[in-house]
């Protein structure tokens, strides 16, 4: 769409649900209008789904979508609540055409799904990215990590590589009170390639081991990995991005099986 001009982005909004337990991964990226989009101070609604900031200051996001490429009912609610608010946004280019806010890096959610029946609760993230430039035309590749410490504070990682070369690493330590702490990057480790021989790593004290993978795409994938932080042994959500791979039309043309409209 981008390669035909301007597009009103209003026009192309979704609501992205990975699932993944017991009842197998389910997938949702359905792609709507702006007739579907509705927006308030404290409510978001994109067609059937809707995400809504409560008084308590907690996210109620109410779900009904179907999944992709296998159609499946997904229909329920997730409550995050935060344990505090971090709204400093990170410019990740030299020319602040991309920014990322760390919303809620440390907070808890709570899940009860009818379709399927699940009900989970646990430690939860919540960040924002934004941006007024397509991120492959600023961005090649980017490894991402998250890890959730006993008491309740969370690290994150950035590791990306930029269209002219340079490169970006941050190292961040959120705690539950509304701090933070700035940390040396760890050493960089490389992860084994999935499916689609897609490179990615990340970030730790030891080498890294890959204990689940849960999305293997030809330009993105997600696991979860075992590394040592902070001297002891972590687990961790791992990310790996390549917009290089992303901007081929061969990608591309892939995507409308995964996000239909």
């Amino acid at each position: 769409m981008r390669r035909k001009g301007a597009a009103n982005p209003a026009d192309h909004i979704a609501l992205n649900l990975a699932l993944y337990g017991i009842t197998g991964p389910s997938w949702a990226m359905t792609e709507r209008g702006a007739s579907a989009l509705t927006q308030t101070e404290t409510c978001l609604t994109l067609g059937p789904s809707a995400l809504t900031v409560t008084k308590s200051g907690a996210l109620l996001i109410t779900i009904d979508e179907r999944a992709a490429p296998i159609p499946r009912r997904l229909r329920g609610q997730i409550r995050l609540t935060p344990a505090a608010r971090f709204d400093r946004p990170y410019p990740l280019d030299p020319n602040h055409r991309h920014f990322w806010t760390p919303l809620a890096p440390c907070a808890r959610l709570d899940l009860e799904f009818t379709d399927p029946d699940l009900t989970w609760q646990g430690n939860a993230y919540l960040d924002s990215n934004a941006g007024s430039a397509p991120l492959e035309a600023d961005f090649r590749h980017w490894d991402w990590s998250r890890a959730t410490l006993p008491d309740g504070s969370t690290l994150v990682f950035y590791d990306a590589l930029r269209a002219d070369a340079s490169r970006l690493t941050l190292a961040r330590h959120f705690h539950p009170d509304g701090t933070l702490t700035v940390l040396p990057m760890p050493a960089r480790a490389q992860l084994p390639r999935g499916l689609w021989r897609m490179p990615r790593a990340c970030h730790g004290e030891a080498s890294a081991r890959l204990l689940k993978n849960f999305e293997d795409s030809p330009f993105y994938t997600r696991g979860l990995v075992e590394t040592r932080l902070l001297g002891q042994p972590r687990l961790a959500i791992q990310e790996s991005l390549s917009l290089t791979r992303f901007s081929q039309r061969w990608v591309q043309a892939l995507l409308p099986y995964r996000i239909p409209r």
